[in-house]
């Protein structure tokens, strides 16, 4: 990690379905045990997983796991340097792949070549055989990459802490095309932008507090940087913030006005952009210490014997560091709620049964509802939970700030 960036890390990690189960429909309007007593966390098994006597730096899991479902794995990078993989009904090892520092990427899996993309802290990113992590191309992007690389197309892209957005044939590791922005001078925040890839442009944030869109194909760029600081500025009579970086990994977004992108700073709030031209659709600058942005999306559901009729609903989640949990409306960027969680940063959530899973950096584990961000459930790990969740059906995986990985279940409360 470079020494310019200061520590603050705030993500989250839960996982996969590893057997059969039954699914209940679930709402966002109104999950199954909202109104209920607690007890819908419950640990189905635990194990140590990082190699201590390898870990580097301070004990912070982050990241995000990856699932192979049909194969019942899960794919995890950890502080010690590897890459694991790990059997997702027993948390056994298959096997380990070893870096040069420690391994902050979320990886992302191929089914399609049976491989795991992933970047480590050394600077590189790597492409192994799912089966036994064999390693098939190694490229060094002479930075940090800490976020998941996308695959479009055949192309492998990815950015890196130092501002260098690239693409990589993702058979042969060879280098397409790459772009670089100055990174901001003084202190950053301990993280970067991940790249959306969506209609034929790849959008990326930065760390003085700029997003840019590039052409997919050429790496030209499509529209210039966008300063999503200005108001932030405004409000402090004209002095920088102490932190620019829009670290927040772009999300797409269809608006009624047409296609936009939300993107946005940890200083200067959230901002959705036209996605053809750069333009501002709307701004709201109140979210501070933004970090993570999801977007939540529910179909519309027929009425049922005891439930009535439900429309379509959306909500941007956006995750801080330092002002908790936000849901706003992406038409407009109004805030629908917010939720702060004390001494906490929150990692992006996970939708699981109608509700969001999420892990606080201070505290472990919590199940809120997104449609106003109220506490269903919660798990309180000791050490806290810094890795983005991941789920699919009612089971969930997570490792723990000190390296322990639990596998949840989730199901409405005993």
């Amino acid at each position: 990690m470079s020494a310019r960036r200061a520590t603050l890390l705030a993500a989250g990690l839960v996982s996969l379905a590893c057997s059969e189960v039954s699914l209940q429909a679930a709402s966002p309007e109104l999950p199954l045990w909202k109104h209920r007593p607690s007890g819908s966390l419950g640990v189905v098994y635990s194990r140590s997983m990082v190699d201590e006597l390898s870990r580097s730096g301070e004990p912070y899991e982050v990241g995000q796991p990856e699932l192979d479902v049909a194969g019942r794995r899960l794919f995890v990078g950890s502080s010690d340097g590897g890459l694991y993989a790990l059997r997702a009904a027993t948390g056994g090892t298959l096997w380990r792949f070893q870096t040069l520092s420690f391994v902050q990427s979320a990886p992302l899996y191929d089914p399609a070549q049976d491989v795991v993309y992933f970047g480590s802290n050394d600077g590189a990113l790597y492409k192994v055989a799912a089966r036994d992590g064999a390693l098939l191309w190694r490229f060094m992007t002479n930075a940090e990459v800490s976020q998941r690389p996308v695959l479009s197309g055949g192309v492998l892209f990815a950015v890196n802490a130092n501002d260098t957005v690239l693409a990589l044939d993702a058979r042969t590791g060879k280098l397409l095309w790459s772009q670089h922005r100055t990174p901001a001078y003084g202190m950053e925040i301990a993280a970067h932008s991940g790249v959306l890839v969506w209609l034929g442009r790849v959008y990326v944030g930065f760390s003085d507090g700029t997003a840019i869109a590039y052409d997919a194909h050429t790496g030209e760029e499509r529209w210039p940087a966008v300063d999503l600081t200005t108001e932030a500025e405004d409000a402090s009579l004209g002095d920088l913030p102490p932190f620019l970086d829009a670290d927040a990994t772009p999300v797409a977004l269809e608006l009624e006005s047409g296609p936009a992108v939300a993107v946005g700073s940890y200083a200067g709030g959230l901002v959705a952009l036209d996605a053809e031209t750069g333009q501002q659709v709307w701004s709201n600058p109140a979210v501070q210490g933004l970090t993570s942005l999801t977007l939540w999306q529910e179909p519309a559901r027929p009425a049922t014997s005891d439930q009535p009729a439900q429309p379509a609903s959306r909500t941007l989640i956006a995750a801080t560091g330092t002002s908790g949990l936000w849901g706003l409306d992406p038409e407009s960027g109004e805030v629908r709620w917010q939720r702060r969680l004390p001494g906490s940063g929150v990692t992006a959530p996970t939708a699981l049964q109608g509700a969001l899973l999420l892990g606080a950096s201070q505290l472990g584990l919590f199940l809120v509802s997104p449609r106003d961000g109220g506490v269903i459930d919660g798990l309180h790990t000791g050490d806290g939970v810094s890795m983005r969740p991941v789920s699919y059906g009612q089971r969930a995986f997570v490792v723990t700030n000190h390296g322990k990985l639990l596998s949840l279940s989730v199901q409405g409360p005993r």
